[in-house]
């Protein structure tokens, strides 16, 4: 469910920007996901379609690009990213980390006329 409050504030947002350039229509908006988050492009995507009605963004596609998640060792610096669900660092076996990316829900653009 809180892919709604999610969707909200991405709108919300798309919004303000096509505002400042006067555009008649949003097309499409251009979305990256972390492969870390729960966010369930589906949901997004009912979500949108329900609450852009009468706006500009009203039929705009979604595009969704996900983000691997990526780690960072504490101890030896490598950067790798996991298999499966294991977080061992494949360099030195440590299982001290940072994540370095997969978390991530912007708005990378949109697309107006």
């Amino acid at each position: 469910m809180h892919e709604l409050s999610i969707t909200q504030g991405m709108l919300e947002i798309v919004l303000r920007h096509a505002q400042r350039a006067r555009a008649q229509r949003i097309t499409h908006i251009n979305l990256v996901i972390g492969d870390l988050t729960s966010i369930v492009d589906d949901s997004v995507q009912f979500y949108f379609d329900f609450i852009s009605q009468d706006t500009i963004a009203e039929g705009a596609q979604l595009v969704f690009q996900r983000t691997p998640a990526t780690f960072r060792c504490q101890d030896c610096g490598n950067t790798f990213t996991p298999n499966d669900r294991d977080f061992t660092c494949p360099h030195c076996g440590e299982m001290k980390v940072d994540v370095v990316a997969g978390n991530e829900f912007r708005v990378e653009s949109i697309e107006v006329e």
